[in-house]
């Protein structure tokens, strides 16, 4: 990053019928990351894996003025219970497709075709990126360094979100 960082206001949740807060590995990390690299926390939520606690926590943040950034951790499997993808996917204006395509890509270096089973999307919803991670903690390393720390970074070129997210881009 450059030496001067446009702080973004992040909010992280994890979704998940069985993590605390206290053992909540993916969502500590996804803080201490977004917080190295110079942004701020603006609010942490753990919700069970139902489609509509995680509409309301997240339409509630992309409601707010002071939310930039969304990243959700877990429930983009293929279990039963596996819903974030049908949870926030109807909440984006516009779907950023090569966030899933680009995930699964780096993920298969490290994971080989265990890959097609993340179910990773991204979006835009009322000005606000949302990032849908698997809930596991090398999947939000992989999803934070090789892909959403760089968007989220006002010096990356040739692109990155930050003037979508500030208004600099309207």
């Amino acid at each position: 990053m450059s030496d001067t960082v446009t702080a973004l206001n992040i909010a992280i949740l994890t979704v998940s019928d069985t993590r605390t807060v206290e053992n909540d590995k993916s969502g500590q990390y996804l803080v201490e990351a977004l917080e190295q690299a110079g942004h701020q926390l603006v609010d942490r939520a753990l919700v069970k894996d139902d489609i509509y606690k995680q509409r309301a926590v997240v339409s509630d943040w992309i409601a707010r003025d002071d939310v930039h950034a969304v990243i959700s951790t877990g429930g983009t499997g293929f279990t039963g219970r596996d819903s974030t993808p049908e949870a926030l996917s109807v909440l984006f204006d516009k779907t950023v497709d090569g966030f899933g395509e680009l995930f699964r890509q780096v993920s298969y270096e490290e994971i080989g075709t265990s890959t097609i089973q993340s179910r990773a999307v991204a979006g835009f919803a009322n000005k606000t990126v949302i990032f849908c991670l698997p809930g596991s903690t090398g999947a939000c390393k992989t999803g934070w360094t090789k892909i959403i720390q760089s968007q989220l970074d006002a010096s990356y070129k040739p692109c990155n979100f930050v003037g979508h997210l500030t208004g600099a881009n309207s």
